[in-house]
């Protein structure tokens, strides 16, 4: 039994995820987040990531080539992907656009992937 519309939703997401790392590629995201990492492992000593362009898209890049080779897995309803899906919705779409557009409210500028933060909430909602 085929299932459309996880399938549909998983694929949308992954296309999403691809066109909003683009949009952060473009528009100089690494710019403003690496700053904003070094000063986080400073202050608070966390470890968090600092990437060059490229690592990021390598990154970025291979996580939508995951997402698309486990398309067909979405669309026959695998149980463990079905679970997966929660919390990738959650935190790389839900989660992600808000900070994106808070982001822009808070500093009173288009931030770096603002223009498809409204597409990511959308897609990440359906996939929940």
């Amino acid at each position: 039994m085929l299932h459309w519309n996880f399938g549909l939703a998983w694929v949308a997401f992954a296309l999403t995820i691809a066109a909003h790392a683009a949009d952060e590629g473009t528009h100089d995201f690494l710019g403003i987040y690496n700053p904003n990492a070094l000063a986080i492992r400073r202050r608070l000593h966390v470890p968090v990531p600092v990437f060059s362009l490229r690592g990021f898209a390598i990154a970025l890049g291979s996580a939508v080539c995951l997402l698309l080779m486990l398309a067909p897995l979405a669309f026959h309803g695998a149980h463990w992907i079905r679970m997966a899906a929660v919390p990738v919705a959650i935190l790389a779409g839900i989660a992600n656009g808000c900070l994106h557009l808070g982001g822009s409210l808070l500093y009173r500028r288009w931030m770096p992937g603002v223009m498809t933060a409204p597409v990511l909430l959308a897609s990440g909602a359906w996939l929940l």
